[in-house]
């Protein structure tokens, strides 16, 4: 008669019983910055009200996967009654125009107030070209890097002409070829210029097939170009 009770028992936890274990517990894992636990929260929650075995998974996965600052998702039942979740957030590197951030791998991310990020470099583009946009960008920046100079903006208008503007105001304009090349020709010539007249720049024009054109700071003196190109020539005589 045990026997009997007792295989009863478990043919009603197998068929009904277990189907209907509440989830007591939902675990979330991950480092977060900009994505807050109300956020995750109000996803889960129409998703989680349901029995342990009934609660559907890849419904979880796509609610928190589509919530903005969340890059990778993983989703496990843990028996007896929780689900845990790991989530990687997204991470900021350019604002992409006036209101949206790219992620280093090139994601599009529109947050709710983007004044908190407005230290970041601006990158702009022609739509749906972010991922080669933000590439050129970033062997732009490690050319500039050698120099310690720092982007402020990189633009490629629709006809793939860049425009470099630096943190301190330089404006470099590079056209649609050869781009690279121009600017690491330019920036050679930065040790024989000498700091103080890179500072009274205001636009370099490197649209030029052997050389470049200067705009300069209003207000800035006339340059001695021989002294400048030889600054030892007073004293050798």
């Amino acid at each position: 008669m045990m026997t009997v009770s007792l295989l009863i028992g478990l043919v009603w936890l197998a068929g009904y019983g277990v189907k209907r274990i509440p989830i007591k517990y939902v675990r979330t894992e991950g480092v977060f910055q900009y994505l807050s636990k109300d956020e995750i929260k109000t996803a889960l929650q129409p998703l989680v009200t349901t029995g342990f075995f009934d609660a559907d998974m890849q419904a979880i996965h796509q609610a928190v996967s589509e919530l903005t600052w969340v890059d990778t998702v993983t989703v496990k039942r843990v028996w007896p009654h929780a689900i845990d979740i790991k989530i990687r957030e997204k991470k900021p590197y350019v604002r992409w125009g006036e209101q949206r951030l790219i992620s280093a791998r090139g994601e599009i991310i529109t947050p709710k107030n983007i004044d908190q990020f407005k230290t970041l470099p601006i990158l702009q583009g022609p739509e749906q070209q972010q991922v080669k946009t933000l590439e050129i960008m970033k062997g732009v920046n490690t050319a500039l890097a050698d120099q310690s100079m720092k982007m402020a903006e990189f633009t490629i208008n629709d006809r793939w002409a860049w425009k470099i503007k630096l943190t301190t105001g330089l404006e470099i304009l590079l056209g649609r070829n050869e781009q690279l090349k121009k600017l690491q020709r330019f920036l050679k010539t930065l040790d024989v210029l000498g700091q103080e007249q890179v500072e009274r720049m205001a636009i370099v024009d490197l649209r030029y097939p052997n050389g470049y054109a200067v705009s300069w700071k209003p207000g800035t003196e006339e340059i001695d170009w021989k002294k400048t190109a030889n600054p030892q020539h007073e004293i050798d005589g």
